[in-house]
């Protein structure tokens, strides 16, 4: 059964702008180890980060909380199998509500195109 669901887009040059001015700062502090490994082999790797960054607030939205609640970056990390569609994994306390809500897993699209980074996140009880 479908609980919640979440949308968000975002400029890929609004990101791409932030990644230049604050750096690895910026990319460490709300991207897993895994998703920077991901996006930096890349030849566009803005537009890859967009979408991560898309995902991440789809899936706030999803659970209602934004950043409120102890919900960290961080811990909404998008993981991807060769050959896989991407996937969402929920850690720490991010996943703690996500199981207080009943959410048992969260699917995730990505899409860019026009400049636009899009992610929607659909919760499944």
């Amino acid at each position: 059964m479908i609980v919640a669901l979440g949308m968000d887009l975002i400029q890929i040059d609004r990101l791409g702008e932030v990644l230049a001015r604050r750096g690895p700062r910026f990319v460490e502090r709300v991207f897993t180890a895994a998703e920077r490994d991901y996006c930096e082999r890349r030849k566009q790797s803005a537009q890859h980060y967009a979408g991560r960054f898309a995902v991440k607030e789809a899936v706030m939205k999803v659970l209602g909380t934004g950043w409120a609640h102890g919900v960290r970056w961080r811990d909404i990390e998008v993981a991807r199998d060769p050959g896989q569609a991407p996937r969402v994994e929920l850690h720490g306390r991010t996943a703690a509500i996500a199981a207080e809500k009943g959410i048992a897993r969260v699917h995730i699209t990505i899409t860019h195109d026009g400049g636009i980074a899009a992610a929607v996140a659909v919760a499944e009880a």
